[in-house]
């Protein structure tokens, strides 16, 4: 019988265990060599160079694998160092669709690095899928979904665009980091690769880098991502792969606490005379709430508040939170608030007066007073 996922996150497949004897210790130890002694030179299946393989690294893509129902992970040093390698691993002069008003930097990533790869790059509009078939040439290889989006919070039919990308002998990947594997699980929906900014909810504390990405089947693009973490060598240290290990046993409890918490403060500040409008799909009135509740079915830890007024109107709540830190990243255990567009720069889809907020483990109550008093402050 399989286990359910809190106990997958806690032992994932207790097949994956280091070499040696078992019962030596309840935490996995960290095996910081770079290279393995072999019995035979020409053995596969035996630990080489620490680059191509390593056992924390080993334990780690089982694990986040066995959460989201993969048939294999393949873990990299930085969630960007993920979607690089999947970018890489696509034919060449492929056409790559990519939700809009995704994360910046995958944005930056694809216009900035693999167009000069040969690739070219549509950014649309993914909840409509009109706008998809629009887009869509003769060489799109590759539909890339952020579904909550980061940081519009837009959502995008998973399903529907699977099988329209399907239908046309195209790959898609969902970017699965906001949602969490705890809330969404992408490959269930019909996506051929789900991707995580491990950095985030699966390291959760705001201590350790790395990304992963989750395969449907082991198929040659597989193979082709495994070639680029192998050979191009932008992996994760094994004590980085422990870090992330060690955390994921705690996602649920922690996320769960986390989505509480941005719901609470989602709902106070909805109808917040310093607030224009709150973009969280938790909250009925938001225009993916229904399709949210089918393929996540919580509204997660990630919120945005449209500040009223202008920019520097957004700037100053930031500036004044003290208990929220003003802080690039999310999904740790702390609150993090950050005005988006500055941080993006002038080529930013991210609307001025927008504060992305990312929820912690704090009490609620004293979160809402933290923003009550900046809201405040940010208007004298």
């Amino acid at each position: 019988m399989k286990n359910k996922f809190d106990t997958r996150l806690v032992h994932g497949d207790e097949s994956a265990s280091l070499p040696g004897k078992k019962g030596k210790g309840v935490s996995p130890a960290i095996e910081l060599s770079t290279t393995f002694v072999r019995d035979d030179p020409r053995s596969t299946d035996e630990y080489i160079y620490s680059r191509t393989d390593n056992p924390n690294r080993q334990m780690l893509e089982t694990r986040v694998c066995a959460l989201e129902n993969g048939a294999g992970a393949v873990a990299f040093a930085t969630g960007s160092a993920a979607s690089m390698a999947l970018f890489q691993a696509l034919p060449t002069n492929s056409h790559v669709i990519v939700t809009g008003d995704a994360y910046y930097g995958t944005v930056l990533q694809l216009n900035k690095l693999v167009t000069r790869m040969g690739h070219s790059v549509s950014a649309v509009d993914t909840t409509d899928l009109t706008h998809i078939e629009q887009a869509w040439q003769d060489n799109t290889a590759l539909v890339w979904l952020e579904t909550p989006s980061n940081p519009q919070m837009r959502i995008s039919d998973i399903k529907a665009v699977a099988t329209f990308a399907h239908e046309r002998n195209a790959k898609l990947c969902c970017d699965n980091t906001l949602a969490t594997s705890l809330w969404q699980q992408p490959l269930k929906l019909g996506a051929d690769f789900s991707m995580h900014s491990s950095t985030k909810f699966l390291g959760g504390h705001s201590d350790v880098l790395g990304g992963i990405i989750i395969a449907h089947k082991k198929d040659e693009m597989f193979d082709r991502i495994r070639e680029v973490q192998q050979i191009g060598g932008a992996v994760p240290s094994p004590f980085d792969c422990w870090l992330i290990l060690r955390s994921i046993t705690t996602l649920s409890v922690r996320v769960r606490r986390q989505t509480k918490n941005a719901l609470v403060l989602a709902q106070h500040f909805d109808k917040h005379e310093g607030v224009k409008q709150v973009l969280y799909v938790g909250l009925e009135n938001h225009p993916g709430y229904a399709l949210n509740q089918t393929q996540m079915g919580q509204g997660g830890a990630l919120l945005s508040l449209l500040i009223e007024g202008t920019a520097e109107t957004a700037i100053a709540v930031a500036k004044n939170t003290r208990l929220i830190k003003q802080a690039t990243s999310l999904g740790g255990v702390e609150s993090l608030i950050e005005h988006r567009h500055s941080v993006e720069g002038a080529t930013s889809a991210s609307p001025p007066n927008l504060l992305r907020l990312s929820v912690g483990l704090e009490d609620p109550e004293d979160l809402i007073q933290d923003l009550e008093q900046a809201l405040l402050m940010a208007r004298k």
